[in-house]
């Protein structure tokens, strides 16, 4: 009890001594000490007391002031002995562009599964059940993102560098065997499994070295990063869809690996951490970070994000095909919907920073349910109604990739963001083996009806938006105007 009262002196001194003030640099807020001078201003780049403490003790006494820390700053903080952001410059941007490259390779890969799915259920393993070719699918998402719970806290001892090149040589592989591969077995070893473990070493150091270098333009950073999964799945379904009739199954994807081979060069020359390795620090996973209970409703909430997302991403296409649409334009949604996503990766993150992280990625749920009950559900056999979806659900999911790690890491200091991020993903990973089987069971059940599958994406959805307003609330409290 004596130690509550002095948190509480504590705080109430701190509050009193210090008033916030806007930086006259854009990239960086301070939190001012009372008559101090210009040059010791200048000095400063973070608090003494910082958001993430304050809003900790704020925490413990049983309350959230929101509206007192800058609301363009994130929570989080770096507790190293250079805690200064960069937030620009050219080598920030040049990890950012690292990132990007190891994006398209990686998650653009991951937003083509729709394309390879029509494909391969239709030719090779056309004897297989939907549901049973989802699993092929379904496994490579889970390993992409199961994975990073050691990927993750390796990243934070030893950077990112011995990751990304050994998932890029992985990544290449899996894609020069890919075309050689005839039995469902095939498939499950060098997509599923040999696929999914090469993108989780891409993609968990490429996310998490940019919010080494970013703080207060971390959601912009990381939406232009994250584009790189948008402009991935614009040109590889196209590419495949070309490439399919004229070379075959096997050299289209050979090509599509050699395009892969240049972007992870130039993510393996750019991609780098801001802090040094940690010498000793442990490289296991802690679970005992779920005690925080706005960092586990916030993973609650992405597992549902995450669940719904990818049924609309490995469906869609084989939904038109199955209402009439024109062959052509039905494997063109795929690209259709990530070029919208292009959009809603990068704007949402540009807002966020002014508005808050949670807020608008609260704002972008809705209309992904929305959209789904409203477009997809009643679209029928209506191209027009088929392709409004494929825009307006792409936009608005594009933030489900693109706000997740920028709200992971407002709640948690910089040093340890890749373990937490990697934790949060691993749980996530469970939901992605488990959703496309699953919408591929409901629509073996419903004798080839869709109406099952969309309900279940709109009810993931929702599931999703209780846990971020809880994980929100927790938080800020009931306070509908605090920015966070």
């Amino acid at each position: 009890m004596a130690d509550v009262y002095q948190l509480t002196d504590l705080c109430q001194a701190r509050t009193k001594t210090r008033h916030y003030d806007p930086s006259p640099s854009p990239n960086i807020s301070r939190w001012v000490e009372p008559n101090e001078s210009t040059s010791s201003l200048q000095q400063r780049s973070h608090p003494s007391i910082t958001q993430y403490d304050a809003q900790k003790q704020h925490n413990l006494l049983g309350y959230a002031e929101a509206d007192q820390y800058p609301p363009n700053l994130s929570l989080a903080r770096d507790s190293s002995k250079d805690d200064r952001f960069p937030e620009g410059g050219v080598r920030s941007w040049s990890v950012v562009f690292g990132s990007l490259c190891a994006l398209t390779a990686s998650m653009g890969l991951l937003n083509s599964i729709g394309t390879f799915q029509a494909y391969i259920s239709t030719h090779q393993l056309n004897d297989y059940s939907d549901g049973t070719v989802g699993w092929i699918f379904s496994l490579y998402i889970c390993l992409s993102f199961i994975c990073g719970i050691q990927t993750g806290p390796v990243f934070d001892a030893k950077g990112p560098r011995l990751l990304i090149f050994a998932g890029s040589l992985l990544l290449v592989l899996s894609m020069f065997l890919l075309g050689v591969c005839t039995e469902y077995w095939h498939f499950i070893m060098v997509f599923g499994i040999l696929g999914g473990i090469a993108t989780s070493l891409v993609f968990t150091p490429a996310v998490s070295s940019v919010g080494h270098f970013f703080l207060v333009r971390r959601g912009l950073a990381t939406g232009i990063a994250m584009t790189g999964g948008s402009i991935g799945g614009v040109i590889f379904p196209l590419l495949l869809q070309s490439l399919f009739p004229k070379i075959g199954f096997a050299w289209a994807t050979r090509v599509m690996g050699f395009i892969i081979l240049v972007l992870l060069v130039f993510a393996n020359i750019f991609l780098r951490s801001r802090l040094p390795p940690k010498t000793g620090s442990s490289i296991l996973p802690d679970l005992r970070i779920f005690r925080d209970i706005a960092f586990t409703f916030t993973t609650a909430g992405i597992f549902f994000v995450e669940w719904g997302l990818f049924i609309p991403l490995s469906y869609l296409t084989s939904y038109a095909l199955s209402h009439g649409v024109p062959v052509n334009l039905a494997y063109q949604l795929i690209a259709i919907f990530n070029g919208s996503s292009f959009f809603g990766r990068w704007l949402p993150g540009l807002v966020s920073d002014k508005f808050g992280r949670f807020n608008i990625m609260i704002v972008t749920i809705i209309l992904c349910l929305i959209t789904t009950f409203a477009l997809w559900y009643p679209a029928g056999g209506s191209t027009a109604m088929i392709i409004a979806y494929a825009v307006s659900f792409g936009f608005a999911s594009g933030s489900n990739i693109g706000l997740t790690p920028v709200c992971v890491g407002q709640l948690v200091e910089t040093e340890m963001y890749g373990r937490y991020y990697a934790t949060c993903y691993t749980i996530v990973s469970l939901g992605t083996l488990t959703g496309i089987p699953i919408a591929g069971q409901i629509l073996s059940a419903n004798r080839g009806g869709y109406w099952g599958l969309i309900v279940f994406t709109g009810s993931s959805y929702a599931a999703g938006l209780a846990c971020f307003g809880i994980a929100r609330i927790r938080q800020t409290g009931w306070r509908l105007k605090a920015i966070y």
